[in-house]
């Protein structure tokens, strides 16, 4: 079958996007291969076409344990097998997982990156037929990239298992720095081929606005541009305030944070997908692997870090292809709240090793325990027991994390599943000598069939219980001591943040600290925070240049969109903005009127200056908008 056939058999595609079908080729002729595509590109599309068209499985190595379940899903739904491995799983399901990797019809077989050298995983892929192993968020193993995870640099040792397989990494934003280290570290080879679309995006609009009102600024936003949004801020409760504050102005709102649990995560964001409300109030949790392609505006309420994630979350507007824009809304205070906030995300060794201990006291660890185990965490139980600060607790497992020690993953779910032990055989005598057990194993059998011997199913323990008509309690009581009896294996749901321990349990004193890495990591992140205050501040230069040359991808074309743009020819035009000024005050002059009915009457040759004019008699005080969103002119003092 030929890649197109294969698009259109399992995604109902008729054509593949630009760079797809040649990244998609250089795989199949067996090259390693490095793809730059940015948000929203079809990354994925571009390792699972050529691995169903191959004899064997693709390893996928992904850090996002929240992404890689939902990559399974989906390709479960399109009849394609796939499992995941990651940490919080047990032993045994691990086992069985990589079991039916070695011996089953798996196509894919996603894997966290802290999972590649356990004696388990070594041990099996040298058994598995592997055609192809593909790195996403491939940045990630660059120290020089905003999401630097030391995990990443062992993926090479996978490469020595299985020499003759090609690689491809995949990324949708890397500075020519990084990509070096991704072929670096990634051991390519020398007729290694790399791809990268333009960071131009000729259908958003970036804007930047500097005001002492970003609830007015927002709302005059979302009441100019129609059609569903995004709204990023950093604080948890920010979400919910704004959220609430859009509501009441009746424009409808939900927020979303990884403090929410799964299913109302999940609940919101469905309903967002689903047009059910407008706007959408995040934090940076919010927005991988969502496919919704007509998100019309992206607002920034705080600045982001760096541009890195700034441009991804930024993407997430117009993949439609129709006008879109993404903006930015900022004070000089935040400026310097950002500066700040950057500098305590570094905090000393003393801090690290003096919270590292706590976290051995919490989960009372001996010194040489733990490798691989997960556990739940609280992170305000945790901080309120030992008098520490939340906020800098998180701020150091974010940085453990980056040293290679720890992992957290604060929105961690994992729904409930099982798998039969027993062959079919010898689970009918175990029926037959246990009949108290008779009515759930067929009640299993009936409900999910042959795959509970095959793999894992997720199970609904409420479902079940209704349908047995016993208690929930009761019907985890039996599947436990059915575990127990090595009928099933039963895994419980998990919904709660955890840290699991990527080296066994250290001597906090002793700590494994690289000091000239989180120096220079210091040192980098400092660069980068800057390069986004520049961003914000400049008003001379075209702000997808920026953008593309932060991405070293030179060229002298301007993109006529951004607010930037708009300025320069409203200079260049000043006549046709006398003009337009006139025109719109005579108008306004007669009876208050919607933006949208202006600019019907005056169909103005260019729309985007006739929007930048608006604003400025708006921002001026000599326009005013009602409670209603229509246009007036200010009465004169």
């Amino acid at each position: 079958m030929s890649p197109l056939s294969i698009l259109q058999q399992y995604w109902n595609h008729t054509q593949f996007r630009p760079l797809q079908e040649q990244i998609i080729q250089s795989v199949l002729d067996g090259h390693d291969t490095l793809a730059l595509l940015p948000t929203g590109g079809g990354k994925s599309v571009c390792f699972q076409v050529p691995t169903l068209m191959k004899e064997g499985l693709c390893i996928v190595i992904t850090p996002l344990i929240a992404l890689m379940n939902d990559q399974v899903d989906q390709l479960k739904r399109r009849g394609i097998q796939a499992v995941s491995v990651h940490s919080g799983m047990s032993r045994s399901e691990i086992d069985i997982l990589l079991d039916n990797c070695v011996y089953g019809p798996v196509k894919f077989l996603y894997v966290s990156p802290e999972r590649l050298q356990t004696e388990i995983f070594v041990e099996r892929v040298k058994q598995m037929n592997v055609s192809l192993i593909a790195v996403d968020e491939a940045h990630c193993i660059s120290q020089w990239g905003y999401d630097f995870r030391p995990p990443y640099l062992k993926i090479s040792s996978l490469r020595e298992l299985k020499p003759k397989v090609p690689v491809i990494a995949l990324t949708a934003t890397a500075t020519a720095p990084v990509c070096k280290d991704i072929t670096d570290k990634l051991a390519f080879k020398k007729d290694h081929q790399v791809f990268q679309k333009s960071f131009a995006r000729d259908n958003l609009s970036f804007v930047v606005r500097k005001t002492e009102n970003k609830d007015r600024k927002l709302l005059e936003i979302l009441s100019k541009v129609d059609g569903s949004a995004i709204v990023y801020v950093r604080s948890r409760k920010g979400t919910q305030d704004i959220a609430l504050a859009l509501s009441k102005r009746k424009i409808p709102a939900s927020y979303y944070h990884a403090g929410l649990d799964f299913e109302e995560r999940q609940k919101r964001q469905e309903e967002w997908i689903q047009n059910r409300f407008r706007v959408m109030v995040a934090t940076n949790a919010f927005g991988m692997g969502i496919d919704k392609a007509d998100v019309r505006v992206v607002v920034h309420l705080d600045l982001p870090e760096n541009l890195e994630s700034y441009y991804q979350e930024a993407g997430r507007a117009g993949r439609d292809g129709v006008r879109s824009f993404a903006a930015i809304l900022y004070q000089e205070a935040d400026v310097i709240n950002l500066q700040f906030k950057t500098e305590q995300s570094h905090p000393s060794p003393e801090v690290l090793k003096k919270i590292y201990q706590a976290l051995a006291n919490y989960y009372q660890l001996a010194l040489g325990s733990a490798e691989g185990a997960s556990f739940d965490f609280d992170l305000h139980d945790f901080s309120e027991r030992f008098s520490l600060n939340p906020s800098e607790v998180y701020i150091v497992l974010r940085k453990l994390e980056e040293e290679g020690l720890l992992q957290f993953n604060e929105s961690f779910y994992n729904p409930s599943h099982l798998h039969l032990r027993m062959d079919k055989a010898r689970l009918y005598e175990f029926q037959i000598a246990n009949a108290k057990f008779d009515p759930l194993v067929k009640m299993l059998l009936r409900l999910y069939g042959g795959e509970l011997f095959s793999g894992f199913v997720k199970i609904s323990e409420s479902y079940l219980a209704t349908a047995l008509k016993i208690s929930e309690k009761e019907l985890k009581s039996t599947l436990k001591h059915l575990n127990d009896l090595n009928v099933l294996v039963y895994q419980p749901l998990k919904d709660k943040p955890q840290v699991t321990y990527l080296l066994p349990r250290q001597d906090a004193e002793r700590l494994p600290l690289d000091l000239k890495r989180l120096a220079e990591r210091k040192k980098l992140n400092l660069e980068k925070v800057e390069a986004m205050i520049g961003y914000v501040q400049t008003t001379h230069r075209c702000r997808m240049q920026i953008i593309q040359e932060y991405f070293n991808e030179i060229t002298d074309k301007t993109c006529g969109l951004c607010d930037v743009c708009i300025s320069q020819r409203k200079t260049e035009n000043q006549s046709s903005v006398d003009e337009l000024r006139a025109e719109i005050q005579t108008i306004l002059k007669k009876a208050p009127i919607t933006i949208e009915q202006l600019e019907e009457q005056i169909a103005p040759r260019d729309s985007e200056l006739f929007v930048d004019v608006v604003r400025d008699l708006v921002d001026e005080g000599l326009l005013l908008y009602d409670d209603t969103w229509k246009l007036h002119q200010a009465k004169r003092k």
